[in-house]
């Protein structure tokens, strides 16, 4: 089965909790404290495997996690960090962030790609230690990894695309110049997913050729077998359009190029512009050469070089084969996206550290994931680090907030189930 666009859910490891500890040994009355940190949690890595061809997999498991760090320990130990997590994906697959759309990167290159990073690992107590705060009694938690949903999209990598009507001949064209065996038979929708074959031109020297499933009008609408696969056809240097010059079936050869077009055209202008080579497939079957010559003056009206073939008897190939490299030759390398944004700007963009505030009687209750952390890493039979989890609130403008929203002194506070009172 041929997948090429999936949705799956990623999640880096969360870093582990610092510890609080206290260094205690024989004879040693006050050892201080000597809570280690936490460890980092494992980040999300996609790999390019060039033995998978499809995303199939990704349709089965849809979640993805690495490691938490471990928690810190006493005697100044930092907990283990967590695993990365590796996920392998065919070369050229696109991630893109699910709600925005936007493109995280292009598996193109064969370098991996760091999309989700874990989180910090949380100070333990020890780091708190001052000459004038000895026996610090609160650590901090780690911070949770990045996380989003992801949209997998496989574009082929191809340098010449075949595309046509159905039951033009890409098949035959593709089995007869490369070792690839796509299924071949005298019926439409013969090549239900796109093929690759490598066409070898000399020793060393060799290119890409893809037969994608064949197109009809109305496929840039969705109708047919080939709109789910013109997104492939973006990623090829060169079009090589096949088009049945003897009329076999009754269709009109010009109308069938023109109408190909305009759905390139619809799907994606900068499509339609991408250099083309138009071949007349079928020509031992020839028995109207107005047709032929028909075609060829549509060909040399738009600049595209003309040739017949017949897979068949192979007349032509080699001669289409040629030209295909003389032009390759010329046009730049496959095309690769650049990245629009990364997960971290991406989730900002979401406002992950909104905060609301709503009233219930005379309780004023703030909501907030950053806060839902915050008080993780609290000790509140602590002085010091109640003072540090006010000031936090100080700083970023929940106090403010809450003014805003009439609060009077007297009131009660509430932040995920710790209450306290106002003070003004």
């Amino acid at each position: 089965m041929f997948i090429d666009v999936a949705k799956i859910h990623i999640r880096a490891g969360a870093g582990g909790n610092g510890a609080v500890s206290f260094h205690r040994e024989k004879y040693i009355a006050a050892g201080g404290p000597d809570g280690g940190d936490g460890g980092a949690g494992g980040n999300i890595v996609f790999q390019v495997d060039d033995n998978l061809s499809t995303l199939l997999d990704f349709r089965y498991k849809r979640k993805y996690a690495a490691e938490d760090g471990a928690a810190g320990a006493g005697k100044n130990c930092t907990g283990k960090s967590g695993k990365d997590l590796v996920i392998r994906v065919p070369r050229g697959t696109l991630i893109r962030e699910s709600e925005s759309g936007l493109l995280l990167h292009d598996m193109s290159d064969g370098e991996p790609y760091l999309a989700a990073r874990g989180g910090k690992g949380g100070f333990g107590n020890a780091r708190f230690a001052t000459a004038t705060r000895q026996t610090p009694r609160f650590a901090k938690n780690g911070t949770k990894g990045e996380e989003a949903d992801v949209l997998l999209e496989l574009k082929l990598l191809a340098d010449v695309g075949l595309i046509g009507f159905p039951n033009v001949g890409k098949s035959t064209l593709l089995s007869v110049v490369s070792a690839a065996r796509p299924k071949i038979a005298n019926y439409h929708f013969t090549t239900l997913q796109p093929q690759l074959g490598v066409v070898r031109v000399d020793e060393g020297v060799s290119y890409v050729m893809a037969d994608i499933p064949g197109l009809i009008e109305g496929a840039s609408d969705g109708l047919g077998l080939g709109h789910e696969f013109l997104r492939h056809v973006e990623r090829c240097r060169l079009l090589v359009h096949l088009v049945d010059v003897s009329g076999s079936e009754g269709r009109d050869p010009v109308e069938d190029f023109e109408a190909i077009n305009r759905e390139l055209s619809a799907f994606s202008p900068a499509l339609a512009q991408r250099p083309q080579i138009l071949v007349g497939s079928k020509s031992d079957l020839l028995t109207e050469p107005e047709n032929s010559e028909r075609l060829r003056a549509c060909a040399q009206k738009l600049g595209y070089p003309y040739l017949e073939i017949s897979g068949a008897t192979h007349e032509g190939i080699d001669a289409l084969l040629s030209c295909i490299w003389s032009r390759l030759r010329e046009l730049p390398p496959i095309l690769t996206y650049e990245s629009e944004t990364t997960l971290a700007e991406a989730t900002a963009e979401k406002g992950e550290k909104t905060t609301t505030v709503r009233r219930e009687n005379n309780v004023f209750v703030v909501e907030g994931e950053w806060l839902f952390n915050l008080l993780g890493s609290v000790n509140f039979s602590d002085y010091e680090s109640l003072q540090y989890l006010h000031r936090v609130l100080e700083s970023n403008g929940i106090y403010e907030l809450l003014r805003s929203h009439g609060i009077q002194e007297g009131n009660t506070v509430s932040i995920y189930g710790v209450e306290f009172e106002y003070v003004n």
